[in-house]
């Protein structure tokens, strides 16, 4: 069984800034990917970065130059700094990865989410 747990939501003032933290735990063979999604109310949920092991991280285009995305692969950790928050960054914030693990036959591949950590932009 995979787990993706976060940690560091909360309420923050414009320009402020957050940090969010997931790790993942369980039977992990490799990790692929991890990154970070958001959905606030009323919209779908979008890309916010993406950090494939080995890879180049990519950012949504709203987040460059304000967001950063790190990993520690011996911790098997995805982190999003996040700074120059703005009111519209206001959304739930979802850890992701794709990771291989065994099962009862042998190995696959899947996506596996964390519960979502709210984070709040406002005055």
């Amino acid at each position: 069984q995979v787990q993706l747990v976060e940690s560091g939501g909360g309420l923050v003032q414009p320009g402020g800034s957050l940090r969010l933290s997931c790790t993942a735990s369980g039977s992990i063979l490799s990790i692929f990917t991890m990154g970070w999604y958001r959905q606030a109310p009323g919209k779908e949920r979008e890309l916010v970065a993406t950090a494939p092991t080995g890879g180049t991280t990519r950012y949504a285009d709203f987040v460059k130059g304000r967001f950063t995305i790190s990993r520690d692969i011996t911790k098997n950790t995805v982190t999003l700094q996040m700074n120059s928050l703005k009111p519209e960054d206001t959304a739930v914030y979802y850890c992701y990865a794709t990771i291989m693990a065994p099962t009862s036959t042998g190995f696959r591949n899947s996506a596996y989410w964390g519960q979502g950590t709210q984070v709040t932009v406002s005055s």
